[in-house]
């Protein structure tokens, strides 16, 4: 299959094993590192936040692939990353490189925007055009209307004049 359908299958394949991967990991990290719930907890909001963020979809943040927003994402202070979980911090740079540094929903919204943006230039020109022939029909218009008003002056007058009589 080619085309956009085999775009967006591919995507969500690629999505489906990213989840998958995020999955498998959070759960083997809960195993070693979770000594008590709490950081259970913490390892599934970290890993949940990485999956939104990674899929282009965030909840609490501006999307942006960093720690800090990572953090943020999974209303968690950053130090849980930088300190404590260094292993999900490192997955999740890994899993940036992976996908070209960018979240796939990204890529697609790009592309849109670009056609958007160039179907806006394109419009904007024929405006600009449109305009322009709009004042010059302004201009015409002017210019036939005094003409018509001098024809219409030109038709009152009497066509032979009498000349005043001189004795």
């Amino acid at each position: 299959m080619t085309g956009p359908a085999a775009s967006g299958h591919d995507a969500a394949a690629v999505t489906a094993r990213m989840a998958s991967v995020i999955s498998t990991v959070a759960e083997a990290a809960t195993r070693t590192t979770a000594h008590s719930p709490a950081d259970a907890a913490e390892v599934r909001c970290i890993t949940d936040a990485m999956t939104r963020l990674l899929l282009g979809v965030p909840l609490r943040s501006d999307g942006q692939l960093t720690v800090k927003t990572l953090a943020k994402e999974a209303g968690l202070k950053r130090n849980k990353l930088t300190h404590k979980h260094t292993n999900l911090k490192d997955l999740f740079y890994a899993l940036i490189r992976i996908q070209d540094h960018q979240p796939h929903a990204l890529h697609a919204l790009q592309k849109q925007h670009d056609v958007l943006r160039d179907q806006a230039a394109k419009v904007r020109r024929e405006r600009d055009s449109l305009i322009t022939q709009v004042q010059q029909l302004v201009r015409i218009t002017l210019v036939l209307e005094l003409e018509n008003e001098q024809l219409r002056q030109a038709d009152r007058r009497p066509a032979v004049r009498v000349l005043p009589h001189q004795p």
